[in-house]
C-alpha cells in the first residue's frame, strides 16, 4: 500500500499499463513487468483471468480468455511473482474479480499479495458495503488497497462514501460501458472529468477505460492524476514483441 501512497505523492502525472497474467505467453508476466518498469511506467495492474470478465471489452476479454487456455491459474501468478520485488520497485495491483479470490480464500489471497509484494488490489465486483462488513480489517492486516471504482453515474454523495474508504486512489472509469480504446474524450466525459475534480476528493484519481495515445492521455490527465492504459497495451503486446515496450510508452508520454 504505501508504495501507492508514495508514487501518488510524486510531482508527475501517472501512467498505469494493465494487462492480463499469462498472455500473449503463459510466462510472458514477469517479463513485461520488469519491461513496463524500464520504460518509464509508473504503476502496473495484473489482470487475473476470470471466465466471465464482464466489465471488459472484447480486447480484455479475449486476453484473459487465452491466458486461462495457455494455463494461467492464480497460483501459478503468486508463484510467477514471487522473485519480482528483486528488480522491481514500482506499485503492483491486482485486478480481478472476486469469484477466483474467494474460492482461493479471501485471507490466503491477501497473505499471498503481501508476500509477493502486491500493493493492492481493484475487485470491480466487489461492492464498498460488503468489503466494510467482511473484508476491511483483513485488507488492513495485510496492508493491502483495496481501491474502488466510480462511473459518471455515481452520485455524489456515493462518490464522497468511497473517498471517506479509500486509502490510495480512487478509479474513475471514463463512461458506464465496458473497457476499449478511442482517439478521445467527447465533451460530456470531460464535464465529468471537471466535475470530480472540483469536489477536491482526499484520494487522487486515475482514470480508466478509453486511453489509448497521447492526446487520450493528456486529456485524462489536465485534472486528475494519472491514467490506466488497458486495452490498447493489450492489442500491442498481441502484435508486438515485448522488447518493442518502449515504443507504445513513446507514443503516451
Amino acid at each position: 500500500m504505501k508504495r501507492i501512497q508514495d508514487k501518488l505523492t510524486e510531482n508527475k502525472k501517472i501512467l498505469s499499463i494493465y494487462f492480463s497474467a499469462g498472455f500473449p505467453s503463459l510466462n510472458d508476466t514477469k517479463s513485461l513487468i520488469e519491461n513496463l518498469e524500464k520504460n518509464q511506467v509508473d504503476m502496473i495492474e495484473i489482470g487475473l483471468p476470470f471466465s466471465d470478465p464482464l466489465a471488459d471489452g472484447p480486447v480484455i476479454q479475449k486476453s484473459s480468455t487465452q491466458a486461462l487456455k495457455n494455463g494461467m491459474t492464480t497460483t501459478l501468478l503468486f508463484e510467477q511473482l514471487k522473485d519480482v520485488r528483486k528488480t522491481v520497485e514500482i506499485p503492483l495491483l491486482i485486478m480481478g474479480y472476486f469469484n477466483p479470490m474467494l474460492q482461493f480464500g479471501i485471507e490466503a489471497f491477501l497473505k499471498k499479495c503481501k508476500e509477493v509484494g502486491i500493493d493492492g488490489l481493484i475487485i470491480p465486483d466487489l461492492p464498498l458495503e460488503i468489503y466494510l462488513s467482511d473484508y476491511k480489517e483483513l485488507f488492513d492486516k495485510h496492508a493491502i488497497a483495496l481501491v474502488f471504482l466510480i462511473t459518471p453515474q455515481t452520485s455524489e454523495e456515493r462518490v464522497r462514501l468511497i473517498d471517506y474508504n479509500s486509502n490510495s486512489f480512487i478509479y474513475m472509469v471514463s463512461s458506464s460501458s465496458v473497457t476499449g480504446s478511442k482517439d478521445q474524450f467527447d465533451e460530456n466525459k470531460l464535464a465529468y472529468f471537471e466535475r470530480i475534480a472540483a469536489m477536491n476528493l482526499k484520494n487522487p484519481q486515475m482514470i480508466g477505460f478509453g486511453i489509448s495515445n497521447r492526446t487520450t492521455f493528456q486529456q485524462a490527465t489536465k485534472h486528475q492524476k494519472g491514467a490506466i492504459i488497458g486495452s490498447s497495451f493489450i492489442e500491442f503486446i498481441s502484435q508486438n514483441e515485448i522488447d518493442h515496450i518502449s515504443d507504445f510508452i513513446q507514443n503516451i508520454l
